[in-house]
């Protein structure tokens, strides 16, 4: 999955692909590199980052997809908290809701009401409250279990209140968001836990600021922790790593791929 970020203030690019044009393109790009599907974005979610309004997101986002989905095979998905723009989205030639805000609906279930209207597929990711609003000092006695409960009781909802069938679904532990470095270390080591549902699993490590926290490497020098952690993912059953650097993703994790096709002949 690759990144797109329509946002001037994204942790990651600067702002280097705000206009329209300039994310089209790098979007081309990624899925030149093997992208097999794009994530557009058009609110940043770092932490102490601005909120948007939605007439601003649609702004941003949907001439981006608009011109992909005339371009592009590859599934588009839309990286947003906000039912309006989930439903201009899947209009303009999307076909998946990333919601980083899946936390936040417990009574207003009018996300996965546009959900279910349009048969999307729906990324449902774990935090700890409002992406925007995540605590400082988040504890939990145990990440693995949490996460493990967040996802039967959204699932639950889902599918007995709104209708969602399971096969829409794809789950995600919410990495870096409202978690210490140790919190994302355990996740990381615990995926195997979330295999139990049988939907696949989206792994979002790219260059975030826990792997500065515990190596000290700024931003641009994140890669190969990023790759360290898409390959463990991989072999513990990820089955999807949303990245910002697609070509070099795509390559470890081929390779991690055939070394681990070989040695399962082996054994």
């Amino acid at each position: 999955m690759g990144v797109v970020n329509v946002t001037p203030d994204s942790f990651s690019d600067a702002g280097k692909f705000f206009d329209a044009e300039a994310a089209v393109a790098h979007a081309l790009k990624l899925v030149a590199d093997g992208a097999e599907i794009l994530d557009i974005g058009g609110e940043s979610t770092r932490p102490g980052a601005t909120p948007v309004s939605e007439q601003e997101e649609l702004r941003r986002v949907i001439p981006v997809i608009e011109k992909l989905a005339a371009q592009v095979k590859v599934p588009i998905s839309i990286d947003t908290t906000k039912p309006g723009v989930a439903r201009a989205a899947l209009a303009a030639g999307a076909s998946i809701v990333n919601d980083i805000g899946a936390a936040a609906h417990t009574d207003d279930f009018s996300m996965w009401k546009v959900v279910a209207d349009n048969h999307a597929g729906y990324v449902v990711m774990h935090a700890p409250g409002s992406p925007l609003a995540l605590p400082e000092n988040p504890v939990y006695r145990d990440v693995v279990r949490e996460v493990s409960g967040f996802f039967s009781e959204r699932l639950g909802l889902m599918l007995n209140e709104i209708g969602i069938p399971m096969e829409q679904v794809i789950l995600d532990v919410g990495i870096g968001f409202g978690k210490t470095p140790e919190h994302n270390l355990a996740l990381l080591a615990g995926l195997k836990t979330f295999a139990r549902w049988r939907r696949p699993l989206l792994i979002g490590v790219s260059r975030k600021s826990f792997i500065g926290k515990l190596l000290g490497a700024e931003t641009e020098n994140r890669l190969p922790a990023s790759l360290a952690c898409a390959i463990l993912a991989v072999r513990d059953g990820a089955n999807i790593i949303r990245t910002h650097d697609v070509a070099a993703t795509v390559q470890a994790v081929r390779m991690a791929e055939a070394i681990y096709s070989r040695k399962k002949n082996v054994d």
